[in-house]
């Protein structure tokens, strides 16, 4: 099972893991990121950012930080609900899916982000 977590509730999660800076894996295609991005937050909830289209996570696994907790996102959660679980599957310990997605994002936390 993965837990779920939203938009509202990131920035206390994140300043919850215990000095470990967590990744926000964003699954989206790169014309939607390149739509409507996540910024950070404020200086108090820091973490990573990487744009990982969902077709090449199996391909570049590699390069995600088992060691670290990742929280995924995409459009609407869908997405990112299918690669946290795939990320659980392979041994990924600290995974997180951000509930709503990035829509939910901007209807929550930062409206200057469009809504597509």
């Amino acid at each position: 099972m993965i837990d779920q977590i939203r938009p509202a509730a990131f920035a206390q999660w994140v300043n919850a893991q215990n000095g470990q800076t967590p990744l926000l894996l964003d699954v989206r295609e790169s014309w939607e990121h390149g739509t409507a991005s996540v910024r950070t937050l404020s200086q108090a909830a820091a973490f990573d950012v990487l744009y990982l289209p969902l077709r090449e996570v199996p391909t570049r696994l590699t390069e995600l930080p088992s060691d670290r907790p990742i929280a995924c996102l995409c459009h609407h959660g869908i997405r990112s609900q299918h690669v946290a679980l795939y990320l659980q599957q392979r041994g990924f310990e600290q995974v997180i899916n951000i509930q709503g997605g990035i829509d939910a994002w901007s209807a929550e936390l930062d409206p200057q982000i469009p809504r597509y």
